[in-house]
């Protein structure tokens, strides 16, 4: 178990079940309608491996951030996929299975690729564009005025987002695995055996979350658009877009420095809120959706799983 707790271990709820990502496999575990567990695991290795230059510090962050929304995305259609019940599957299955199989596999790449786009978009438009537009209706001239006032409305965009979201009760149950997710994941890394009982004690609130991750990207993004002054042209407001990456890059050390000896103290206090709204991201899971965590965790590592779990193969 000690030369395994070296790999690095992230995840992601999805419909009705959890993506596990290690630096070799991919898996997802979904519980289909049935109850039974369905398994997906795909060979990984990251650009930041592959590329010795995207695996420098401040350059993993932003390679990381894409990878882990495209892998993000696939495994959410998958999970759709599977939530599907037997009997929607048996009235749209008209097709012969080989043929229908392939268009589905067509079908779902465009569907990821329109659904990628369409998330960037939203995402700029409404938590980078839109603060600029309503900072700029209120006259603020000063370069250090205006980049709080526009990370601000940022800051409560983001929240208010994520509240409302809460109250879909379709969004709970994601929140549950996705505190299922945590605790497996802290079970592994405290060396604990991972078994439901091993996993429980553990708390749903991981420094490593994507929602730690995003709230200090919005702290980071106000302290370099301050450095970049008060934007004044179309051509200032693109510099800020192509700072992304490296407020993603700066970001994503943040968050890795909570983890060690150096700089702890500092990462901690910026991640710290972060831990505070997982009270809101995440929820307590029950024993079946940390069966599924667990699935998809060992997969994940390479430890062999309940032989009584459906493995399913890429299309």
């Amino acid at each position: 178990m000690a030369e395994k707790k070296k790999k690095h271990v992230g995840g992601q709820a999805v419909i009705e079940g959890v993506m596990m990502r290690s630096a070799e496999y991919v898996s997802v575990a979904v519980r289909k309608p049935d109850g039974k567990i369905v398994l997906k695991r795909d060979p990984f290795q990251s650009l930041t491996k592959r590329i010795k230059i995207l695996g420098w510090p401040f350059f993993r962050g932003g390679i990381t951030l894409i990878e882990s929304m495209v892998l993000g995305i696939k495994a959410l259609n998958f999970s759709a996929d599977v939530a599907i019940t037997e009997e929607e599957k048996k009235g749209t299955q008209k097709k012969p299975k080989k043929k229908k199989k392939q268009e589905d596999s067509k079908n779902s790449n465009w569907m990821m690729m329109i659904t990628v786009v369409l998330a960037l978009g939203l995402g700029i438009g409404l938590f980078f564009y839109l603060p600029l537009v309503l900072t700029d209706l209120t006259g603020v001239k000063g370069g250090v005025l205006f980049n709080l006032i526009d990370g601000g409305i940022r800051l409560i965009f983001f929240l208010m987002y994520l509240f409302l979201i809460s109250l879909w009760k379709e969004i709970r149950r994601i929140f549950e695995y996705h505190g299922a997710e945590h605790k497996s994941i802290f079970a592994y890394e405290h060396e604990q055996p991972l078994t439901i009982k091993g996993v429980q004690s553990f708390t749903t609130h991981h420094p490593r979350c994507g929602t730690s991750f995003l709230l200090v990207v919005m702290l980071v993004s106000i302290c370099v658009f301050i450095l970049l002054g008060r934007p004044e042209t179309i051509q200032d407001r693109l510099i800020r877009f192509l700072f992304i990456p490296v407020i993603g890059g700066i970001s994503y050390e943040i968050i890795r420095l909570a983890d060690k000896k150096i700089g702890r103290f500092i990462a901690k206090t910026l991640v710290a809120p972060g831990l505070w709204l997982q009270r809101i991201t995440t929820k307590e899971p029950d024993e079946s959706q940390l069966e599924v965590a667990l699935v998809a965790l060992k997969s994940a590592l390479d430890i062999e799983v309940d032989p009584q779990v459906e493995f399913v193969s890429s299309p």
